[in-house]
């Protein structure tokens, strides 16, 4: 009888943590963060007292969130209208999930901050000395501009219709980026006049004005242009 009582008690538990987590979307949150943390942890050779820290450190947060999932809880089965002491221990409650975050950052940082800086120094080296992944980078901040422009005009969609015209924004982007990549100004005069002709067809199908499709490849050549005066040496 005793065993079946802690057999019961175990599962009880287990019960509550997946109550939390199927019905509180900040306790799935920490446990993704976590799954990120430990395989980085993994991944990046921490050492066992750097890993028993962050067990810590999630345990810590884990832990508050269940104790706030329970008083809240309880709170709204005792309460079924406002009261301030209500909001009181809620607040408190979600107070305490905040400082076991605020702690399990700190630790994530003092362990993982010089691992990260040597991992950024590498990329930023990798970057710089790839005009293909500058390309890349330079036509997804073209594309992000143009949704961004986009939505903020609201007109149109990402490929039809509005200012500026996505096509020729990532057209002139990418005749920009091949130009700057081969040092060639036969190589960027030839992908220019084929960016000219995605803008012409844009315009000749009706999606796009003229003024449009010149404002996007302002912005294609102006973001390309910045990216690669940055970054490429």
């Amino acid at each position: 009888m005793r065993s079946r009582s802690l057999l019961w008690s175990f599962n009880y538990a287990i019960e509550g943590i997946v109550y939390a987590l199927r019905t509180q979307r900040n306790m799935r949150l920490h446990v993704i963060a976590a799954a990120v943390v430990l395989a980085a942890a993994v991944l990046l050779d921490v050492t066992r007292l750097e890993m028993v820290a962050l067990l810590f450190a999630i345990g810590f947060v884990l832990f508050t969130e269940l104790v706030n999932t329970a008083i809240e809880s309880t709170v709204d089965l005792a309460v079924d209208r406002f009261d301030p002491r209500a909001k009181v221990a809620k607040d408190v409650a979600a107070g305490g999930v905040l400082i076991s975050s605020l702690v399990a950052v700190a630790v994530g940082y003092v362990i993982f901050f010089d691992r990260a800086r040597d991992i950024a120094a590498e990329g930023f080296d990798l970057v710089q000395r790839s005009p293909v992944h500058l390309t890349v980078i330079a036509l997804g901040l073209t594309a992000l501009a143009v949704l961004a422009l986009k939505a903020y005009l609201r007109e149109g969609t990402f490929l039809r219709g509005g200012w500026p015209s996505g096509h020729a924004a990532l057209a002139t982007g990418a005749a920009t980026a091949v130009g700057y990549a081969t040092m060639s100004s036969s190589a960027a005069v030839l992908a220019l006049f084929i960016a000219a002709l995605v803008a012409q067809s844009r315009v000749e199908s009706g999606t796009h004005t003229i003024p449009q499709v010149i404002s996007g490849a302002v912005v294609g050549f102006l973001i390309t242009t910045i990216v690669f005066q940055v970054f490429f040496v």
